[in-house]
């Protein structure tokens, strides 16, 4: 019996010790690259003023958001006038632990920080917006190596959005998008920096990071590359090309989808199914993969839509049901929800309006920024918008914050959530939200 009662907490460390590590956020859009998380007791309501902000730390203008593991945050910030900064601070405390920085000054339209970094092991890796990608010891604080994923690749005046890379870790790879002249994709040794492989050049440059979807149940690369034609004209070309992840083999090809500028990478619908969706009247597609008797890939386009889209996120997927913010230059459609099929089940439009923000799902729930000032609560459902809880805790002053007056608060960071805190950047702050017990 003393034995018995021994073992009975030990098994209760070790499944709390489990449920901690499940819930980090160690990369672009969490665990699974799907803006979907473990945290249980999402608070269903919250005060009246708002969820409690724990604290708040100033960052540079941009656009990086943060990820999370064993309690350390990680963060690329900027300076225009400088370059690139690693930042790491403690969760609990709002304390910078320490930082990394390199030169690689340079502003574009919509200046300022990027791409989100990537976890794995005794390193994190991040690119910057002029193609400087990094592998960081988290316990020396020194670089292990790095690379330039434009100029290694015969790229020279950068892309007219600089370039937006979030790494994918895969086995003893690590996976980013060039798109430079003389590769799509490329893979790195990541322990060393070795080049693996890399393909030919895919198409034109967009702001798209490589995903995983599962086929036949066999994991592919997935990248979407940009179509041609100005803004007004008809857009052409424009590829999703699937890729045997350890070799860089191009698998299969589906080239009716023609998005100008694409930032939401595609997502695994299950399956077989691939969801691919856009802004700048792109809308959305679905595709399903299947694997043929003769070991090929075949590629059918189960629908194209114009009424459910995104511009900087790929949608989340509750229960049968997508959801996704499809405010972009031509439309205010605001949330909207579609079934897996097609069919457009609700929209907000402007009441409430939802601008570019972050999504995560969380506990049944999904934790929405507007993009502009109000944090969310929303019950998913597709009889109708179900908000439990708001607040307008992201609002800033614009005569106190130049970055706000010049750009407007833009939280258009993807959010990351762990250990029951919600992590929010926008034009000046990176906020800690209590959203769980």
């Amino acid at each position: 019996m003393k034995r018995c009662k021994i073992f009975i907490p030990i098994l209760v460390l070790l499944f709390c010790m489990a449920q901690v590590h499940a819930q980090d956020w160690p990369q672009y859009l969490g665990s699974e690259r799907n803006s979907t998380s473990t945290q249980e007791g999402i608070l269903h309501s919250w005060p009246e003023n708002g969820p409690e902000v724990l604290w708040s730390v100033d960052v540079g203008i941009g656009f990086g958001g943060p990820v999370v593991r064993d309690g350390k945050i990680y963060l690329l910030d900027r300076d225009d006038k400088v370059g690139d900064k690693l930042r790491c601070f403690d969760l609990s405390t709002a304390e910078e632990l320490w930082n990394f920085g390199y030169a690689s000054p340079g502003a574009v339209m919509f200046p300022g920080s990027r791409s989100v970094p990537t976890l794995d092991g005794n390193h994190v890796f991040s690119v910057g917006p002029y193609g400087d990608l990094y592998c960081i010891d988290i316990n020396t604080h020194e670089p292990v190596w790095n690379k330039n994923v434009w100029t290694d690749f015969g790229g020279d005046e950068i892309p007219r959005w600089a370039i937006t890379q979030c790494p994918l870790v895969y086995g003893d790879l690590l996976i980013v998008a060039s798109q430079a002249p003389e590769a799509g994709v490329v893979a790195y040794e990541k322990l060393t920096g070795k080049v693996k492989w890399h393909t030919p050049a895919l198409g034109p440059v967009g702001y798209v990071s490589p995903g995983i979807v599962k086929i036949d149940g066999a994991d592919h690369v997935v990248m979407i590359t940009a179509a041609s034609g100005g803004r007004g004209s008809t857009p052409s070309g424009g590829r999703v090309v699937g890729m045997e992840p350890l070799t860089g083999e191009i698998l299969w090809d589906y080239t009716n989808w023609h998005c100008r500028i694409p930032v939401p990478g595609a997502m695994d619908a299950g399956e077989g199914k691939v969801l691919i969706i856009g802004g700048y009247q792109a809308g959305a597609a679905m595709i399903k993969v299947e694997k043929t008797s003769e070991g090929s890939y075949m590629v059918s386009e189960l629908y194209k839509t114009v009424e459910f889209g995104a511009h900087t996120k790929p949608a989340i997927l509750h229960d049968g049901y997508l959801y996704a913010q499809y405010s972009t230059n031509e439309r205010r459609d605001g949330l909207v929800c579609m079934s897996m099929d097609g069919k457009i089940m609700w929209q907000t439009l402007r009441s409430p309006a939802f601008m570019r923000g972050s999504m995560i799902l969380a506990g049944g729930l999904i934790l929405a920024t507007d993009g502009e000032q109000t944090l969310y609560l929303i019950e998913p459902d597709p009889s109708g918008f179900k908000p439990l809880a708001s607040s307008e805790l992201l609002a800033a002053d614009p005569g106190e914050d130049q970055a706000v007056e010049r750009f407007g608060n833009q939280n258009w960071a993807p959010m990351a959530l762990a250990d029951g805190k919600l992590l929010v950047r926008d034009q000046s702050r990176l906020l800690c939200v209590k959203v769980a017990q």
